[in-house]
């Protein structure tokens, strides 16, 4: 429990760090600081090593660079729950997971039946299928021991499929026209580091090394260089030796380092690069059009159809129980917390829509306004959760 105590209380703090640099964002973007902010947003940053040039924005290098440690962590804590954690076997993974799959299936529904007919739009189809653990585990701290802690833990469990999922759909919907030897270059990079797995290998500095130049390649591959992080996690081993033969866990020690680091700079960073939006020039009209009304009710109404909907079956068709210690109101308030897409939502916004003005950053608020939502009404729904049980128990015991 203190591992999972640990990993909440470092998401709580840099959701509450999210909302803060995304607030300044904002600020800046809607005042007389905004072509400051704009100008920041477009430094360019050029490394050189003889034929080879990597030459981006500031925003470009926070997107493909950065993110792409946030997807080592994430590709880290997806392999350590599959193995040993909350993931590794049928009865922990039935209900997050078929919750998962309602909550990115229905999401993409609701963005189609708005986007139908519309080749352009209908790329975006994935913004509203993700969920900000960051965010929502910021979101449950808020409430303390009003909520329990098997509802925290399905929630984790839940986002962390969540973004599995997303990365499975970064992967083949959101790929570039491929160029083959920087392909050919990755592929060599994976298997010397499949090699280092199956050889025992246990220094850290040969994977992050071998990773360094797998980035660089599915950078220029046409992949987007985030999977790169994912690909690199898989291939670090969980238990290993060291030069003394003792037992150690790279993974482990990676995962804990990385965290601050994520949590408290990438992260805030990508939400001041992204959720800047000049709202001063939307008008209503704007938001009613399809992209953001798919994205803030996919967001809103789908994730929480979805996870709470999917969820309900699979519990009465006895494939899953209900979380320890909870009852149906709490778990319809964490359903509908998942709709706080935020960080992922933002991301693959990016993706889907090359030109951040395509859409004159409705995409953008919508996502803000359908997290925003989704974390006001999910935070009063669990409010009052906890206080309907007293009450109930109360009502039974009197009448009794």
């Amino acid at each position: 429990m203190r591992i999972i105590d640990e990993f909440i209380q470092k998401e709580s703090s840099g959701g509450i760090l999210l909302i803060v640099t995304t607030v300044i964002a904002l600020l800046l973007s809607n005042s007389f600081l905004a072509p400051w902010y704009q100008s920041f947003l477009h430094i360019p940053v050029e490394i050189r090593v003889g034929a080879l040039q990597i030459d981006k924005s500031l925003y470009h290098w926070v997107n493909d660079g950065l993110m792409a440690i946030f997807f080592l962590l994430v590709g880290l804590e997806v392999k350590r729950e599959i193995l040993e954690g909350h993931l590794s076997s049928l009865g922990q993974v039935a209900l997050p997971g078929i919750a998962a799959v309602g909550g990115m299936a229905i999401p993409a529904v609701f963005y189609f039946a708005f986007n139908q007919g519309d080749p352009i739009a209908l790329r975006g189809w994935a913004i509203p299928t993700a969920t900000d653990i960051a965010f929502a585990l910021g979101i449950l701290s808020l409430l303390g021991k009003r909520v329990p802690v098997s509802l925290k833990i399905f929630l984790m469990a839940l986002a962390i499929i969540d973004d599995l999922g997303a990365i499975i759909i970064i992967a083949i919907f959101y790929t570039a026209e491929l160029h083959t030897l920087s392909i050919i270059i990755a592929a060599i990079a994976l298997l010397i580091l499949i090699a280092l797995n199956f050889f025992g290998v246990s220094r850290k500095a040969a994977y992050f090394l071998v990773g360094t130049i797998l980035w660089i390649s599915v950078l220029k591959s046409g992949v987007h260089a985030t999977l790169a992080g994912v690909a690199l996690a898989f291939t670090i081993p969980l238990n290993a030796k060291d030069e003394n033969n003792q037992p150690i866990s790279p993974l482990k020690e990676i995962e804990h380092n990385l965290h601050f680091w994520v949590a408290f700079l990438i992260l805030p960073l990508f939400a001041f690069v992204n959720a800047g939006v000049n709202v001063t020039d939307i008008s209503l009209t704007q938001m009613a059009e399809g992209v953001p009304m798919g994205i803030m009710l996919g967001l809103f109404l789908g994730k929480q159809f979805g996870v709470f909907g999917f969820g309900f079956l699979a519990i009465k068709l006895k494939l899953a129980r209900l979380p320890e210690g909870s009852n149906w109101l709490q778990f319809y308030g964490v359903s509908i917390l998942t709709g706080i897409g935020f960080t992922m939502s933002l991301f693959i916004t990016s993706l889907a829509f090359k030109d951040d003005t395509l859409f004159h950053y409705t995409d953008k608020l919508a996502i803000l306004l359908g997290s925003l939502l989704s974390g006001v009404i999910g935070y009063l729904v669990l409010k009052v959760g906890k206080k309907n049980i007293v009450e109930n128990a109360e009502k039974i015991i009197a009448n009794h």
